[in-house]
């Protein structure tokens, strides 16, 4: 499946009817930053050819033709929560716990396990907020896992899983994370971020940690050194200036601290939850959002797009609007997205299937490991 790509003139022909359009093509092509005006004028009256020229180019610029995705599986240790989301359908609350599940440690070790001798690089590690699985639990899972194998890289718990065995710790956030980091996790994955605007958070997730705990959480990992990504929940109730406001807050906290490696816009999925009354964004429209993150978030190196969550043919035409890296190859080792009505219900792909869908559409497929350092550049569809 080829995709049709436009280089820049192709783009400033495209712009030449909106003076303020062209205004912002040019400011891409000379590498300024666009303001949070900009950002809404794109959502509003950028067609999708354009925006999508335009992160081509960019993407095209920093990467030239490379897409990542890294070999790693998932833990998920509980969908049991004592929080109530609208929009999830992964997640059951405490008072029915029976109808959810809880991995012992031995159960999640024991996944580890599974991969001994296997080239995968890291364990993702997030679920549900369950009040018996606390800080000091966490942290021994976490050096079991470090010493069962060194070599391979924790990433784990959203903020609103650390905001919640944090402070059950009577610690400070930055007590609790150094102590979490001493147990060996080393880099946190962006989930809990949803959107930070008060007057769609206390909607869709009043009781849980707010945007500035949210991004606290982050900021301090990244004073201690620790990387994390971060991610936006979109196609709900947000509008366009919900979705401008908290790319601008991870685009400020970036140029503060440096630590986030990516920004992973995730498409809201309706399936068995409080907000199923919502349509769904069309294909179209999740194109126009990573492209016009690429275009926004200018200070972030790498733009995911979560397979599992976008289906993979979706996340295939992305690679032509900005998009970077697709992940990894998960193993059906999640149940989050399949469980909320994505097209992948069994969300599995090969190193080989990874590397045709990047060459299929002219792209160059690369290995990395969760910092972005290279491991194997794919000259062939092939995964050897």
């Amino acid at each position: 499946m080829m995709v049709k790509e436009y280089n820049l003139t192709d783009v400033l022909r495209l712009a030449n009817t909106d003076s303020k359009l062209l205004a912002i093509a040019e400011k891409v092509q000379n590498q300024e930053r666009l303001t949070e005006e900009e950002g809404v004028l794109l959502f509003e009256k950028g067609a999708l050819g354009f925006v999508g020229g335009l992160a081509n180019f960019v993407a095209d610029r920093l990467h030239h033709g490379r897409v990542y995705f890294n070999r790693n599986f998932h833990i998920e240790p509980t969908n049991v929560c004592v929080f109530t989301c609208n929009f999830c359908s992964y997640s059951r609350q405490y008072k029915h716990k029976d109808d959810g599940w809880e991995l012992s440690m031995e159960q999640m070790l024991d996944i580890v396990r599974k991969y001994d001798g296997q080239p995968v690089t890291e364990v993702h590690i997030v679920g549900g907020v369950h009040p018996k699985m606390n800080l000091e639990f966490f942290c021994e899972l976490l050096s079991k896992i470090r010493a069962h194998r060194p070599g391979l890289h924790i990433k784990g718990f959203t903020a609103v899983e650390l905001d919640y065995m944090i402070r059950k710790a009577k610690l400070t956030i930055e007590e609790g994370m150094q102590k979490l980091k001493e147990a060996g996790l080393q880099s946190l994955p962006g989930g809990g971020a949803e959107i930070f605007h008060p007057d769609v958070r206390n909607i869709i997730c009043a009781d849980k940690v707010d945007a500035d705990g949210w991004l606290n959480i982050h900021e301090t990992a990244h004073n201690l050194g620790m990387h994390s990504n971060a991610t936006m929940l979109y196609g709900h109730i947000e509008n366009y200036e919900h979705r401008i406001d908290h790319m601008s807050r991870l685009r400020q906290m970036q140029d503060r601290t440096g630590g986030f490696n990516c920004f992973i816009p995730l498409k809201f999925r309706n399936k068995d939850n409080d907000m199923s009354n919502i349509v769904e964004s069309t294909i179209v429209e999740d194109l126009r959002l990573f492209a016009i993150s690429r275009l926004f978030m200018d200070n972030f190196r790498n733009l995911k797009a979560y397979w599992p969550m976008l289906g993979r043919q979706t996340a295939q035409l992305t690679l032509s609007f900005g998009v970077n890296d697709l992940d990894g190859t998960i193993d059906d080792t999640t149940k989050i997205y399949s469980m909320a009505g994505s097209e992948e219900q069994n969300p599995s792909l090969s190193t080989e299937e990874l590397c045709d869908m990047i060459h299929a559409v002219g792209r160059i497929p690369v290995e990395r490991d969760t910092l972005y350092n290279e491991i194997k550049v794919y000259s062939n569809a092939m995964a050897g």
